[in-house]
């Protein structure tokens, strides 16, 4: 069984910057695809951003976190991160990491399948 496991999270002002990192229990990450979601109190969970292990160029983001957002993986390290900048209050949230293998998977994910992470919580005040 795969466990994720994100860190990261934390209590910033608003503008202020956090990096979540998602590790792995055994090593998926060739021909995995990576996404991180989020789920604020009271709301769906929603996608944020995504990216293909073995292709790093190819990401995809949620509309209201593009130029804000990043997200990378770190070959040496066999960790995805997602680093937050300028964030605001309304990211404030429970964040997740999901995993899935081939293609298709970022669509998968979306519909709840895969791996997934306990959460770490983001919270920005204003």
């Amino acid at each position: 069984q795969v466990q994720l496991v994100e860190s990261g999270g934390g209590a910033v002002q608003a503008g202020g910057s956090l990096r979540l990192s998602c590790a792995a229990s055994t090593p998926i990450f060739g021909g995995y695809e990576f996404a991180w979601f989020r789920q604020a109190p009271g709301m769906e969970r929603e996608f944020v951003a995504s990216i293909i292990w073995q292709r790093p160029g190819d990401t995809e983001y949620i509309d209201s976190v593009k130029g804000r957002f990043t997200i990378s993986r770190d070959n040496a390290k066999k960790t995805v991160d997602l680093q937050m900048n300028n964030l605001k209050p309304e990211d404030t949230a429970v964040y997740y990491c999901a995993a899935a293998f081939g293609p298709g998977s970022i669509s998968r994910l979306k519909s709840g399948s895969g791996y997934w992470g306990r959460g770490t919580q983001v919270t920005v005040s204003s």
